[in-house]
C-alpha cells in the first residue's frame, strides 16, 4: 500500500501532531508499506489529510490539492481526514470552517476524541471513527520513575509545545502563586517544560526549554504528578506522555481530557477546583500510582487502529469511490474553480 500523509515531519520537539505523523509513518514502513508526503505520484492508495490550512508550514497538501488529485490523476484513491483541531482550542474563528470545508474531500473521518464529533467541524457523515492518540511507549515508560514517598515536596510537571494561554496558563499561574504561600511552600514544586505563552510570568516555577524524545521522558520521570490545565483540548499528547512515564494525572475536566485521563488521576473544573484536587491527590497519591501501569494509550495501539482502518477502506475502495459526490466538471478543474 502507498500512503500519502499530509505532514512535513520535523526533527526535535515539535508538538503532538508531529509525534503522531512520525509514529504512523514508522508503523507503515515497518510492515512494508510506502509512505510519501506529496501527491506527485499517480499510484497512491490512500491519502491522509492532517491539516486543512494550505499555508501551514507543517502541512504538505490540503483538501483542494487532494480533490484535484482525485479528479485529474487517480479517482481510486481513498481519502481519510484526521480531525485534531477546533476553534475552541485556541479561541480562533476560522479553524472549524476550514475543517468543515476540507471534510468535503474525505471518504472517512477520524476524530482523535469523541468530544470533537459534537463540534461543527465536519460534513461528510457517511463514515467516521474515533482513534485515540498514543505516545511512544519505547520512549515514554516508567522505568526511571521514582514514586513519591510523602517525605519530600510533591513535584508537579507539565509540558507544552504550543504557547497558547488556553493550554492552561490560568492554572499554572495560580499554582505559581500558591508556591509562594506559607501553606504550600516546601510542600509542592512545579516545573514547566516547553513554550510559555506570551505575557505569562512564573516566578516560583522551574522552567525547562522544549525537549523531545528520551530527554523529555527523563525530565517528566523526575517528577511525581503530571498536571494539565488545557481548555477545550482536542486530545493532545502531553498528558499521555506523562501517564506512560508513570505519573498520576491532575487534569482539567474540559475537551477530550476526561476521555483520556479518567481513572488515572483527578479532574478539576477550574482554578478554584484545582487546589482541592491537588490536596486530594496528596492524600490519595498511592492509589492512583498503582493503576498507572495499566494506561493503554500507546503509539502502537493508535497506529494499529489506523492500519486496520486503512486496510479496510482500501479493500472497499470500489464501493467507496462509486458512492462519492465530488465535482467532476473538467472545466472547473482546468480553471481552478474547485471549492477550496
Amino acid at each position: 500500500m502507498k500512503v500519502a500523509i499530509g505532514y512535513h515531519i520535523q526533527n526535535g520537539p515539535w508538538g503532538g501532531g508531529n509525534a503522531f505523523a512520525r509514529s504512523l509513518r514508522d508503523a507503515l514502513v515497518a510492515r512494508g508499506d510506502q509512505v510519501v508526503s506529496t501527491l506527485n505520484e499517480p499510484d497512491i492508495d490512500l491519502i491522509l489529510l492532517t491539516d486543512p490550512r494550505g499555508r501551514s508550514p507543517q502541512s504538505s497538501f490540503n483538501a483542494g490539492t487532494i480533490l484535484r488529485y482525485l479528479l485529474t490523476t487517480n479517482a481510486n484513491t481513498v481519502v481519510v481526514h484526521r480531525v485534531n483541531e477546533c476553534d475552541e482550542r485556541k479561541g480562533t474563528r476560522n479553524m472549524n470552517r476550514l475543517l468543515r470545508r476540507a471534510n468535503y474531500a474525505a471518504d472517512h473521518t477520524v476524530f482523535i476524541a469523541t468530544w470533537l464529533k459534537g463540534l461543527d467541524v465536519w460534513r461528510n457523515e457517511s463514515a467516521t471513527s474515533v482513534i485515540l492518540n498514543g505516545a511512544d511507549a519505547d520512549v515514554f515508560d516508567d522505568t526511571c520513575y521514582r514514586p513519591w514517598g510523602g517525605d519530600e515536596p510533591l513535584r508537579l510537571v507539565t509540558h507544552h509545545w504550543g504557547g497558547n494561554k488556553l493550554k492552561g496558563a490560568d492554572v499554572y499561574e495560580a499554582l505559581d502563586r500558591m508556591l509562594n504561600e506559607p501553606d504550600w511552600r516546601g510542600r509542592v514544586e512545579f516545573s514547566y517544560v516547553g513554550n510559555i505563552p506570551a505575557g505569562v510570568v512564573l516566578h516560583n516555577t522551574r522552567y525547562v526549554a522544549p525537549l523531545s524524545g528520551m530527554a523529555l521522558a527523563r525530565e517528566i520521570s523526575s517528577h511525581h504528578v503530571y498536571l494539565t490545565g488545557s481548555v477545550n483540548e482536542p486530545a493532545g499528547m502531553h498528558h499521555i506522555e506523562g501517564a506512560l512515564c508513570g505519573l498520576p494525572l491532575l487534569y482539567r475536566n474540559s475537551g477530550a481530557l476526561p476521555e483520556y485521563c479518567s481513572g488515572y488521576g483527578l479532574g478539576f473544573d477550574d482554578v478554584a477546583g484545582f487546589k482541592s484536587a491537588l490536596e486530594r491527590m496528596m492524600i490519595e497519591y498511592s492509589c492512583y500510582r498503582e493503576v498507572m501501569p495499566s494506561y493503554k494509550n500507546t503509539a502502537r495501539r493508535m497506529c494499529q487502529g489506523y492500519l486496520s482502518l486503512f486496510d479496510e477502506l482500501v479493500a472497499k475502495r470500489t464501493t467507496i469511490v462509486a458512492s462519492r459526490q465530488l465535482w467532476r466538471d473538467p472545466w472547473l478543474v482546468a480553471h481552478n474553480q474547485l471549492p477550496f
